[in-house]
């Protein structure tokens, strides 16, 4: 039943987000055409206007301000940290056949990259978090593509709640109490909230901070990574109010 549950959220979530969901709008407006024409105008308006607007970059970067909170992690001090965490939900290949084997896509490839980056500056051991698949993925390319054996390797996690339960538990279990977390800089506000009340202490370490990327006339010409960029803000920024429902109503402990 949970495993259902997390599907329809995950399905739910395509639907609502772009670009499914100003596609869903627009498509509405075409049906109700003849039998409600005012309406089905501003439904399609609303549809297609969205999406171009999402995919414009100054946009997506206006958007993705809004989610990102911690400024980039600064080696240069001590972290009193006693373990890596690197969060999983950016995809992954169950077989990549020019390694011969499991391995991540670009967004999880980003998270993992800094993870090993900042386990090489600082000796730290690294654990990896995220579901089956795509924690197989995490560990071999961090074993491959950095010469990094995570000491730690958690397969069960369906979302960042169950990420920060499932890595808390293990590493309490060898005395770790404060992590350094690793994963996009718009999902670590939320997933810093989840490893806080799993009751351990955070040193922020975002990936992927706002830079300015397009310049001149492209940031008001629609961009197909804009878009993916308002995607992730979208997500983040729907996310945490729901995040903060659970903590209120305690659907969900820890």
């Amino acid at each position: 039943m949970l495993l259902l549950l997390k599907s329809a959220k995950t399905v739910l979530r395509n639907l609502i987000l772009p670009p499914a969901g100003p596609l869903l709008l627009a498509i509405t407006g075409m049906l109700l055409l003849r039998r409600r024409p005012r309406l089905a105008r501003v439904l399609l308006a609303g549809g297609l206007g969205s999406l171009w607007l999402l995919s414009l970059p100054f946009v997506a970067d206006a958007l993705t301000r809004l989610t990102e909170h911690y400024p980039p992690l600064d080696l240069a001090q001590p972290t009193q940290a006693q373990a890596i965490v690197i969060l999983g939900g950016g995809g992954q290949r169950a077989y990549a056949p020019e390694y011969g084997g499991p391995a991540a896509e670009p967004q999880l490839l980003e998270r993992l990259a800094y993870g090993a980056y900042v386990a090489r500056r600082t000796g730290l051991p690294v654990l990896v978090t995220g579901h089956d698949l795509e924690a197989n993925a995490m560990s071999a390319t961090l074993a491959r593509n950095f010469g990094i054996q995570v000491r730690w390797f958690e397969d069960r996690a369906y979302d960042t709640f169950d990420n920060a339960r499932n890595s808390a538990l293990l590493l309490r279990a060898d005395g770790v109490r404060r992590v350094v977390l690793v994963t996009s800089a718009g999902h670590l506000w939320r997933a810093a909230h989840e490893f806080t009340a799993a009751g351990l202490e955070l040193v922020p370490a975002p990936v992927g901070v706002l830079a300015e990327r397009e310049v001149g006339l492209r940031r008001y010409l629609p961009d197909i990574s804009a878009l993916g960029r308002s995607y992730m803000a979208s997500y983040e920024l729907l996310g945490e109010p729901v995040r903060e429902f659970f903590a209120v109503t305690h659907l969900r402990r820890h």
